[in-house]
């Protein structure tokens, strides 16, 4: 039996995550004060107890999510129940999946999602758009019809997430998406859900700010991962500094492959998926992708 651990991204916070954790377990309460202390201000206060408004803030999401998720992995380790064939993370959970698997210490990935929060931020600011979720069609019609909506606005639109069969996640300039959403649905999807995002992640709109999160990228020291992290852009496992900072630069305007990263670990022989973060959402989609396999969720 073969195990992957999996970090989720943003969209699966909650206020009140990690508290439990934080008073039972002595390691996660220093995980989070150790949070506060460095971001200078109480991020387990906004986990715990909100307010939701604060905790949906793309800045504090990201640290929120990455420090939970530590929280978490860090306790998983204490019991002696972390070994692993392979680690993934979706979106800003691969950072998570990196740090667990020694890539990133605590502190260096705190900081970097910290600033990755406050670029895509700005970069929401200095080009306008959204995303929305399409369920009932597939990523390669989906795409194709992104293409003509792009082409008859000429702004972009495109596949941001692959999530699983059925589920894919669109993003790009407002005029794009609301002509891609109408395509889709005149296509015969069976839903389809604008998301409430300010910003077009995954696409170009955030080559704004690239520059400026490839230059953090290359400052944060980075080590071997002691485990392969499947990534996002590629599917296909990191584990060299070089390959990772490659990695996280490209996943900023490139599309999350969720589909084949689960589908290259299943054909590898991973058959246990332990979601190790708030939420269950990426077991739900391992469920749409390899049904055969043992779903855990972690609890919180």
């Amino acid at each position: 039996m073969a195990t992957a651990f999996l970090f989720p991204g943003q969209g699966s916070q909650f206020v009140g995550m990690g508290r439990d954790l934080y008073e039972r377990e002595p390691a996660a309460q220093a995980l989070f004060d150790e949070a506060d202390e460095r971001l200078g201000f109480r991020l387990s206060q906004i986990c715990f107890e909100g307010p939701e408004e604060q905790l949906t803030d793309t800045a504090v999401q990201q640290p929120a999510l990455f420090t939970t998720s530590l929280a978490a992995w860090t306790v998983i380790q204490q019991r002696g129940a972390a070994d692993a064939a392979f680690m993934a993370g979706h979106s800003l959970g691969e950072f998570s999946a990196l740090a667990a698997a020694g890539a990133l210490s605590f502190a260096a990935g705190l900081a970097l999602v910290r600033r990755r929060g406050e670029l895509m931020k700005l970069a929401g600011e200095r080009s306008p758009g959204g995303m929305a979720a399409i369920l009932g069609l597939d990523a390669e019609p989906v795409a194709e019809l992104c293409a003509r909506a792009a082409t008859e606005t000429g702004r972009f639109v495109g596949v941001a997430n692959d999530n699983c069969p059925g589920q894919i996640v669109i993003s790009g300039h407002e005029e794009a998406l609301a002509a891609a959403m109408e395509l889709v649905t005149d296509a015969g999807a069976r839903k389809v859900v604008r998301l409430p995002i300010s910003i077009a992640a995954h696409t170009p709109l955030m080559g704004s700010v690239a520059e400026e999160f490839a230059a953090a990228v290359d400052a944060a020291p980075l080590s071997a991962a002691r485990m392969p992290v499947v990534a996002n852009v590629t599917a296909r496992p990191v584990q060299t500094p070089d390959d990772i900072r490659a990695e996280l630069k490209a996943q900023l305007t490139s599309p999350v492959a969720w589909t084949d990263t689960v589908r290259y670990m299943a054909g590898l022989g991973v058959d246990t998926y332990v979601e190790t973060g708030p939420g269950d959402v990426l077991l739900g989609l391992v469920k749409r992708i390899d049904r055969g396999a043992q779903r855990v969720k972690f609890e919180l």
